[in-house]
């Protein structure tokens, strides 16, 4: 999920959308009052952030939801925005930086490459020694990382 954040975003939310009809006044009357209050009449509580006009599309956006709306028919839609469940807390974790982690993850390194290197020459001899198969798997073990490196970088 990590990889595929320019398409999708499970840590910021899972939307929702409700079709609705309103009335609109003329565009000279339409201003950030005017947005705040139908905000207000379509049941939306959050922080307002902006409203604007464009190409007879009459857009309001609010903190977790945006509405759009048709200038000339009244036609539009509101579009609201939640964290998704379990999914936002577990990808905030793998976002953290905090110095605590990046210790821990240094030091985690640090034990697996100790635990690596003792396991290569715990057996001295016969056919699973490091002379007669580790190397072959050392050396697996740095070749295909590469390959993936080099083909999907």
């Amino acid at each position: 999920m990590m990889n595929h954040r320019e398409a999708w975003h499970p840590e910021k939310y899972t939307s929702e959308t409700k079709s609705i009809e309103v009335q609109l006044p003329e565009e000279s009357k339409i201003n950030e009052d005017f947005a705040k209050d139908l905000g207000k009449k379509l049941g939306i509580d959050d922080k307002f952030r902006r409203q604007r006009i464009k190409k007879n599309q009459f857009t309001i956006s609010f903190e977790k939801h945006d509405v759009e709306i048709d200038m000339k028919t009244g036609k539009g839609e509101i579009i609201s925005f939640f964290k998704t469940p379990i999914i936002s807390q577990s990808m905030s974790l793998h976002k953290n930086t905090s110095n605590f982690w990046i210790y821990y993850s240094d030091i985690f390194a640090i034990s697996l490459i100790i635990i690596a290197l003792t396991g290569t020459i715990m057996i001295k001899a016969g056919k699973f020694s490091f002379k007669e198969r580790g190397w072959k798997l050392a050396v697996a073990g740095v070749v295909f990382p590469l390959i993936f490196l080099f083909l999907f970088a």
